[in-house]
């Protein structure tokens, strides 16, 4: 990864840029192609609709991202149930259209899957697809562990053929898979915390040594 990249926390004003990203980042693949069939308008669905989650996600869970908005982390902190985004049935056929059916369908299998223990729901994982295959993901999923091991969670996510590998270097170990239209799979991914690598994540941004007093 570029050492000059550093990852923080999301304030309010990344919402938008956020969205864009994971839009721009799963609008090549299969499973976009499924939600939004039309490719003019694949896009800005997708970047509408992720809107409503990235929002969500920094009232009720955590956005992480490079400081030059490359990649970025969602997740949601299900210590306990956690209500719908805000007005979320409006807001979603506003968003989707005639294709809020799939995004509901989606929502619907994955949740089914979802376990009940406390855990952490990483949601989203992006790489701009300018900036891939240069360790960002990687980065993003090594400061992940790293705060969940401090707190330890374990963490559950949903992966593609493509991605699993990926998350397999990171402890992550496949559940049954979940079967979508169109012979899509997707695949429900636990992490056991590791209490070895309970360590805070270092922030490149912030010194590492301790203040002199």
């Amino acid at each position: 990864m570029d050492a000059d990249v550093r990852i923080r926390a999301a304030r309010w004003a990344d919402k938008e840029p956020v969205a864009a990203l994971i839009a721009a980042a799963v609008h090549p693949s299969p499973l976009a192609a499924w939600l939004v069939p039309d490719p003019a308008l694949r896009r800005q669905v997708l970047t509408d609709v992720l809107g409503i989650w990235v929002e969500h996600a920094l009232f009720f869970g955590d956005i992480h991202l490079t400081d030059d908005l490359t990649a970025a982390a969602v997740g949601f902190h299900r210590y306990r149930a956690i209500p719908p985004p805000a007005d979320y049935r409006h807001r979603l056929t506003d968003a989707a259209g005639p294709y809020t059916g799939r995004f509901d369908l989606l929502d619907g299998l994955l949740s089914a899957q979802r376990p009940t223990e406390p855990h952490y729901h990483l949601a989203f994982l992006a790489v701009h697809p300018d900036a891939q295959r240069a360790g960002r993901a990687t980065a993003m999923l090594t400061h992940h562990r790293s705060r969940l091991d401090r707190v330890d969670l374990p963490s559950w996510t949903d992966t593609t053929p493509d991605t699993q590998n990926l998350y397999t270097q990171h402890g992550y170990t496949p559940r049954p898979p979940v079967p979508l239209p169109d012979g899509l799979v997707l695949t429900p991914m636990r992490r056991n915390p590791d209490r070895r690598h309970d360590t805070w994540p270092i922030n490149k941004a912030r010194p590492s040594h301790a203040p002199t007093r």
